[in-house]
């Protein structure tokens, strides 16, 4: 008999309410298993006698486990390796960041150290993308919601999670009721994350874009453009051909109009591709109707999986400075983090590098912090 997560929100409170259960016991019953990760049902107190025969026929505190904990040498980025019930494995990675850092309106920005958990919602990814090492390994099958909000309970062992970005394996937006279902358990009790604090990243699936914001409202959506023009686009992101650029741009015109927030573009930097000058003017030229931060993502080498090069950084500082200087558009460039142990922006893909020592270092600001 295979179990279910107890953090599989739909079907707990299904199992509870056929059994007569009131749905308050759910979050004490999750809070009890965050902080006990190796408990026994009847360990829990203060339940009704039926809560434990119907957790204990149904549900494991949890169905996946950390193979394995690699730390960077930049000594903030940690990657786990993660095992599921049917034996696939998923990656995570905790980026430890200082909101303090850099000012806001000339003045010192507030906040503190904390750490952002990039999250996977599938096992592998339908959408191929050739800069990508997840999309080498072509598509296995979705995440529970149950197994999504693991990942989360996993890493906040380690430490104190307070931002989550899906923008680890897999296209999030194409295991839709998993996503929106473990979102909602990550706002609640006893998790209690801000959904502003929640970013979901896609190569922009249009149908699920366009109900998004009524199904999660407040959090931060995050478009992978990646290329100014369609023909572009299509060569690097083979998907791109089933969501035409202008359909997908219509598509964000009424997110925003919707949600009213701005909302993050990315945009990785391919040398000789779709990083030179003129593609800075279009991309301003497409973005010019919306607000937007543009995150420019230097390219992550993934081996032999692909030929691409990194930009240049007078490339990237010049493509940055088009859309600040003539545009006026808010542009960052993402901090290459936790290259070494295969835990940057594209490289997760299911391998085990050689675990390293971490060394002192300083920790960064994050595009999570900036106020919108």
């Amino acid at each position: 008999m295979s179990f279910r997560s107890v953090f599989d929100a739909s079907v707990l409170r299904t199992e509870f309410e056929n059994a007569g259960i009131k749905p308050q016991f759910i979050p004490l019953i999750w809070k009890y298993v965050i902080q006990n990760p190796s408990c026994q049902w009847d360990q829990i107190p203060s339940l009704p006698s039926k809560a434990y025969a119907v957790l204990r026929s149904k549900f494991k505190p949890s169905i996946s486990t950390i193979d394995s904990v690699f730390e960077s040498n930049d000594g903030v980025t940690t990657k786990l390796l993660i095992k599921l019930q049917n034996g696939a494995f998923v990656e995570a990675v905790i980026m430890r960041y200082d909101s303090r850092l850099g000012t806001y309106g000339g003045k010192p920005r507030p906040g503190g150290l904390r750490s952002t958990l990039c999250i996977s919602s599938q096992v592998g990814c339908k959408m191929a993308c050739t800069f990508c090492a997840t999309g080498s390994m072509g598509f296995k099958n979705n995440l529970s919601s149950g197994e999504i909000v693991e990942q989360l309970v996993h890493a906040s062992r380690l430490s104190q999670i307070r931002n989550v970005v899906f923008m680890g394996m897999g296209e999030p937006l194409n295991n839709y009721s998993a996503l929106v279902e473990s979102i909602r358990v990550m706002t609640e009790s006893p998790f209690h994350l801000s959904p502003r604090k929640i970013t979901v990243s896609t190569v922009g699936i249009i149908h699920a874009i366009k109900k998004l914001h009524s199904d999660l409202p407040n959090l931060n959506l995050a478009v992978s453009i990646h290329a100014p023009v369609q023909d572009i686009r299509c060569q690097i992101m083979p998907a791109a051909r089933a969501f035409p650029l202008e359909r997908l741009m219509d598509a964000l015109q009424e997110y925003q109009k919707k949600s009213q927030q701005k909302i993050f573009i990315e945009y990785i930097m391919l040398d000789g591709v779709n990083d030179e000058e003129k593609h800075a003017h279009q991309l301003a030229r497409l973005l010019e109707t919306f607000q937007v931060v543009v995150n420019l993502i230097p390219f992550n080498p993934i081996g032999t999986l692909t030929e691409f090069g990194t930009s240049s950084d007078q490339k990237v500082n010049r493509f940055q400075a088009i859309l600040r200087g003539t545009y006026n558009i808010r542009t960052t460039v993402r901090k290459q983090m936790g290259q070494d142990i295969s835990g940057a922006c594209g490289q997760l893909v299911v391998n085990q590098p050689d675990k390293r020592s971490t060394k002192g270092a300083s920790p960064l600001t994050d595009i999570e912090d900036l106020h919108l």
